[in-house]
């Protein structure tokens, strides 16, 4: 069905993505590929070439011969390709064309020419099969990132392609949402579909998969058939520097940390959308300084809308925060709150990273241009993007972008900082690494919220869980031996 033949490919010099040396892979009809490793591996530029991105997007030099059922793809044009290959991106905002959902599904269809009355039934037909009947109307830019991920599944599904290549698709989702997509990928395994999934959580795929391969500076490390790669344990994985194949195995790992007796208080308020859609209403709640507080809820619950409002970035939410006896308001709030957000691209616009770590040290005024520079150089460092630093943001891989925003969250030196899913599109290895600079920061007296899907994560680095549901906290409560197991029950049991 696919056969990769000695391919090797470089980026052009502007992008720091990884590239692939001499990979020679063959994919039957019908098998269900994962593909896996540590960031930069190059597991992503294998899909590029499998969907042909590369090098009919990405540019570089590419060498080695690509054949989709025995056709050599070189000099196909990625429209004829498409006809072939179906694909998901790990943000899917990029890949979307329409500013609406139901005309975003419309499109993959009125693309190909298909009838008007042939549309309405395939659409119909797929709104049905993917439960999104609740997202059809409704404007892109208010979709969580959960649910345009749902939307790309459905798009994928009408192009009826035989080949589905998925990068991270997980990322942004809540397990219940994960659930959604593993019984889609189960139906398309049904179906006889070739499925090729780039991904660092494993856990939902370890039913799914035929073949586990893993990568390593561009090559093929290791494959793994189904009942070798389930044999291995948490450690031997997160040794190779993967994430569990078993989300029952994970254990609380963060160890106990004496809290300060101050209390940050956040009033009740509420705020809602001019559609009405995506509202929340939130109860009085409290939590001590220097707290690592994860933000857990189903997608679309309102963690962003909270954080947003907490943050003083929605102007017409009249929230407050009591700190240091001062009550902060909504304009006031922004002066002492950092939000480090779920698509970091709408936050990083300076020529370089080190630029872009160095504007936020605007609360140390006291140091000069080089100290500010040296400063911004040793926070990059910290986040392992040490020989990052002159390269453009836009220029490195989703990971090392969240990365250049975590840093930048680091440098700013406020007092309560929101992490909207921190470690989407992170492997094991940069998600401690992640973990780390959270309780650093909270170390600092600095109070954390943790907006994530990300159990591993959470047992990683959070003393207290706060947990929404329909746009409303719920609880409150520490996070101890005692309470892991309600964790692991309000991830099983989130209303969808």
């Amino acid at each position: 069905m696919i056969d990769i033949n000695n391919v090797s490919f470089t980026y052009g010099e502007e992008s720091t993505s990884g590239g692939i040396q001499e990979v020679n892979l063959h994919i039957k009809r019908g098998e269900f590929v994962v593909l896996t490793g540590t960031s930069g591996c190059g597991k992503t530029t294998l899909t590029r070439i499998i969907n042909g991105l590369i090098p009919h997007y990405y540019e570089g030099n590419l060498s080695g011969e690509i054949c989709l059922d025995g056709e050599n793809i070189a000099g196909k044009s990625i429209g004829s390709i498409s006809n072939k290959v179906a694909s998901v991106f790990q943000n899917p905002r990029s890949q979307f064309f329409s500013v609406d959902s139901t005309g975003e599904l419309a499109f993959q269809l009125e693309n190909r020419g298909v009838k008007p009355e042939i549309i309405e039934e395939k659409m119909r037909k797929v709104i049905r099969e993917f439960h999104i009947d609740k997202l059809m109307g409704r404007s892109l830019f208010q979709l969580s990132g959960g649910e345009k991920q749902k939307l790309a599944c459905a798009g994928a599904a009408l192009s009826e392609a035989e080949i589905i290549v998925l990068d991270e698709p997980s990322s942004n989702l809540d397990i219940p949402t994960i659930e959604e997509i593993k019984k889609i990928l189960l139906q398309w395994k049904k179906q006889g579909k070739t499925i090729i999934i780039s991904e660092h959580r494993l856990y939902y795929l370890r039913d799914l998969m035929d073949r586990m391969i893993l990568l390593k500076d561009g090559k093929i490390k290791k494959e793994y058939m189904r009942d070798e790669a389930v044999r291995l344990t948490t450690a031997e994985l997160n040794h190779l520097g993967l994430r569990t194949l078993a989300i029952e195995d994970l254990k609380l790992a963060a160890s106990e940390r004496i809290l300060s007796d101050e209390v940050v208080e956040f009033k009740p308020f509420s705020f809602y959308y001019k559609n009405g859609a995506e509202g929340i209403t939130m109860k009085n709640f409290s939590v001590h300084k220097g707290s690592v507080v994860a933000v857990v809820g189903h997608n679309g619950a309102g963690k962003s809308t909270m954080a947003k409002c907490i943050c003083g970035l929605e102007k017409k939410c009249k929230a407050q925060m009591l700190m240091e006896g001062r009550t902060y308001n909504n304009k006031q709030m922004l002066t002492q709150c950092f939000l480090v957000m779920q698509d970091v691209n709408y936050q990083l616009f300076t020529e370089s990273n080190l630029d872009e770590v160095a504007i936020s040290l605007y609360n140390f005024k006291e140091l000069g241009e080089e100290q500010r520079e040296e400063k911004a150089r040793n926070i990059l460092e910290q986040m392992n993007l040490g020989d990052q630093t002159e390269k453009h943001p836009m220029a490195l891989s989703g990971g090392q972008k969240q990365r250049v925003a975590i840093s930048c969250a680091i440098a700013s030196g406020k007092n309560i900082i929101f992490f909207d899913e921190p470690t989407s599109g992170l492997d094991y290895d940069h998600m401690n690494q992640v973990a780390e600079q959270i309780c650093e920061l909270s170390q600092k007296a600095a109070t954390i919220f943790v907006i994530t899907h990300d159990m591993e994560l959470i047992l990683n680095c959070c003393t207290h869980v706060l947990h929404l549901e329909k746009g409303k906290n719920k609880e409150l409560y520490e996070l101890n031996e005692n309470t892991v197991g309600n964790l692991k029950v309000i991830f099983e049991e989130m209303p969808l």
